[in-house]
């Protein structure tokens, strides 16, 4: 056998180990390429071509990852870099399972990892380890600890006072008849203390808070669990409102508030299609609507660039963030958006994220008419 030969066959032997890793990582796991010849330019310059890019997804409970993030940034990458191979993975909810992924993702060769971390602060030796292979590291709407080398999300903290904001005025003149209840959201994702202390610093002095909860993994059917506690401890009469860091967990609130026949205001984040029809029904009050296409399409445009070997200009990260270990992360923070009854025709259906038919099924038929949908 030449040495040309055994080289071959080693290399395929690595690649093949892998490629069973990942397989076995997750059911959610797969790899997209292909795509048509040649190659497109990154954001400040540089030919890409067939450079492999990983996107390392923390869960797919709330719905957004598999319907938005992940088609639009992919979708993204490929305009600019149509021969880009794209290993995608999906960590549901386990941190450790995300840690292997990482390993998966290095072991195939990627030399870019876009990685939403299940943890922030478990994940920090994955993205030191990234980082010591010469593998760039773009933290995706949490912003992971260790060295990374970019981020880009909403501002989470305006996401918690826009919140707050909203519950405050739907409360209104009842603020001083009760108190409320918040359900935050997990105590191992960044982004979920940001909305806490946002939420908190509008409705700190203007409203009662009678209990408080961290949800652990955003799981609804715990949030559901922890709201019919805190409405039995505070008294059904007593709750004037509730304070939910999203539009899944607001869905188990939703169905404590009315199994206890209770009608205040709730909030939530996401936008998700659940979310807005309730609004339409009444049963809550806001979501709070990040377009998902700025925040896929600014990733697509850091990881092309990245895997181009270009800096990124600042028209990508106009600033900078300090993650949990104290690195240096620049960043590109977009400006979040407060959904109501009043304003659901405007945005969510005015950008494409939902048709009206899709909102006002049979169930919300009659929502609908009274909130000038249809």
């Amino acid at each position: 056998m030449s040495n040309r030969l055994r080289r071959v066959l080693a290399v395929t032997a690595v690649v093949s180990l892998g490629l069973g890793a990942a397989s076995c990582g997750s059911a959610k796991q797969s790899s997209s390429g292909g795509g048509s010849s040649g190659s497109a330019a990154a954001s400040g310059g540089g030919a890409v071509g067939a450079v492999r890019i990983g996107l390392l997804l923390p869960e797919s409970k709330t719905t957004r990852y598999e319907q938005f993030d992940r088609p639009l940034i992919e979708k993204k990458i490929k305009e600019l870099a149509p021969d880009a191979q794209i290993d995608y993975y999906n960590a549901n909810q386990d941190a450790t399972l995300q840690q292997t992924q990482v390993d998966t993702a290095l072991t195939k060769g990627d030399k870019v990892l876009i990685l939403d971390a299940v943890d922030a602060k478990s994940i920090q030796s994955s993205v030191q380890k990234a980082h010591d292979a010469g593998v760039k590291v773009l933290a995706y709407d949490r912003l992971a600890q260790g060295p990374a080398d970019a981020y880009v999300s909403f501002d989470n903290h305006k996401v918690g006072e826009l919140q707050g904001q909203a519950l405050v005025a739907a409360v209104g003149g009842k603020a001083n008849a009760g108190e409320i209840f918040m359900i935050n959201g997990s105590p191992t994702d960044p982004n979920a203390a940001d909305f806490k202390a946002g939420a908190h610093s509008a409705i700190d002095g203007k409203l009662k808070i009678g209990k408080e909860y961290d949800t652990p993994q955003w799981d609804p059917n715990t949030a559901n669990q922890e709201a019919a506690a805190a409405i039995t401890a505070i008294g059904g009469p007593n709750v004037v409102g509730a304070y939910s860091a999203n539009d899944g967990m607001a869905a188990g609130v939703a169905t404590a508030l009315k199994a206890a026949g209770l009608s205040v205001p709730l909030t939530g984040q996401d936008a998700q299609l659940d979310g807005i029809q309730r609004i339409v029904a009444g049963s809550q009050t806001m979501t709070i609507y990040k377009p998902f296409k700025p925040e896929t399409d600014i990733a697509g445009q850091m990881a092309v660039a990245l895997a181009a070997g270009k800096a990124l200009d600042a028209s990508l990260v106009p600033t900078t963030v300090t993650n949990g270990s104290g690195n240096k992360v620049p960043a590109n923070l977009i400006t979040p958006i407060v959904v109501n009854k009043d304003n659901i025709k405007t945005t969510v259906v005015q950008d494409g994220l939902y048709t009206v038919a899709q909102i006002c099924t049979p169930d919300y038929a009659d929502a609908c008419k009274s909130a000038g949908l249809q």
